[in-house]
């Protein structure tokens, strides 16, 4: 059974700092590239960020650019999330995500290009 476990959220001040952690279990982890995606009340599902398989390539969605930092240790299959320089609107739950390859479309920002999920943590910054 695929399992992919959140952790590392919580309750921030803007301007701070998080790391999120993807702890994955059932699949063969340095096959597959990794995506967070994140959603607050009220707003639709956004691309956080993505690395490919071997690591050798990570894409962005545009608000996180220059304060997200996504990276994977396939020794421990654990694909991380570091956050800098937090603002109130990144509040949201942030989940997971796990694609087996590379995306059909050539896109890792597609949720739906993904086949496991992860239930998400969420993360609060205040103002």
């Amino acid at each position: 059974q695929v399992q992919l476990v959140e952790s590392g959220g919580g309750l921030v001040q803007t301007g701070g700092s998080l790391t999120l952690s993807c702890t994955t279990s059932g699949l063969t982890f340095n096959t597959h590239a990794m995506g967070w995606f994140r959603q607050a009340p009220g707003q639709e599902r956004e691309f956080v960020a993505a690395i490919s398989w071997s690591g050798g390539s990570t894409y962005y969605g545009d608000s996180v650019k220059g304060r997200f930092t996504i990276t994977r240790d396939n020794a421990k299959n654990t694909a991380y999330l570091q956050m800098a320089s937090l603002k109130p609107e990144d509040t949201a739950v942030y989940n997971c995500a796990a694609n087996h390859g590379v995306p059909s479309s050539g896109s890792y920002a597609i949720y739906n290009e993904y086949d496991y999920f992860g239930q998400g943590t969420q993360v609060t910054v205040s103002s």
